[in-house]
């Protein structure tokens, strides 16, 4: 089973290569679950034709029981991927990091892994503030490969400088390693240059890189992947790749 999160600042566009690669293992035969670890609880819905999900939190605030199956708190989305949303606290009030635990915890009680026998688990976690909620994927053992997503731009490498720092953190206890950075390009000046320049600090490889695409807004605006929206475009083809290398090595 290969076990995946993905890191990045909120807004960065960690969400699209999440539900993309998700997108992608699902063409590929492979069995997969999507796992979204923000508080916005959107994670998955281009998988879910743009439909929201109910968040894992939401259920265990307005249900008098916890779950009893998947079921009720997961949907299976486009090419059979299932997916499930951690949500968070009512805002303002608790910590979001607090709900990824609950959930991770329910999930162990509910045997998701040993039901539903993935080939692929996807994270998708908020990498502004690496707390120890959001650091669960990596610290408890349930991711084995992290990627970084970001742009050229300051505070997206500023982010990933943190989410890099936090990973090797736990480098000592077997814990999941950086597998690499995802290049989201934003078209700032200089923007290869910037990011190339943080991975050989860091000694990273650039293992993907995701064009600006119109594309990739359009099937979004549609409630669907790119990779549902046409699997043969050359940005279709950027998710494919990396989805293979991820598998392979």
């Amino acid at each position: 089973m290969l076990k995946i999160a993905v890191y990045g600042k909120g807004g960065i566009g960690k969400s699209t290569v999440t539900s993309n690669l998700a997108a992608a293992f699902a063409v590929m035969g492979k069995r997969v679950i999507q796992i979204g670890c923000d508080p916005k609880a959107d994670s998955t819905i281009n998988l879910l034709g743009g439909q929201p999900l109910r968040p894992v939190m939401n259920y265990l605030r307005e249900e008098d029981d916890d779950p009893e199956t998947l079921e009720a708190i997961s949907k299976v989305g486009f090419g059979g991927v299932l997916c499930i949303e951690t949500g968070g606290p009512t805002p303002g009030l608790g910590c979001a990091g607090r709900g990824i635990i609950a959930t991770f915890a329910l999930l162990e009680d509910l045997h998701l892994f040993e039901s539903w026998k993935p080939d692929v688990v996807l994270y998708d976690v908020l990498g502004d503030v690496v707390c120890g909620g959001f650091a669960a994927p990596i610290r408890e053992g349930y991711a084995e490969k992290v990627l970084i997503v970001t742009s050229g731009e300051k505070m997206a490498l500023y982010a990933a400088n943190n989410i890099n720092s936090a990973v090797k953190n736990f480098e000592d206890r077997s814990y999941a390693k950086v597998f690499g950075v995802v290049l989201n390009h934003r078209n700032v000046e200089r923007e290869k240059e910037k990011v190339e320049a943080f991975a050989a600090a860091n000694g990273l490889d650039i293992v993907g890189e995701i064009p600006r695409s119109d594309d990739i807004t359009r099937y979004e605006d549609a409630g669907m992947t790119v990779i549902q929206g046409n699997p043969t475009l050359p940005v279709s083809q950027t998710f494919f790749a990396l989805a293979e290398k991820l598998f392979n090595c």
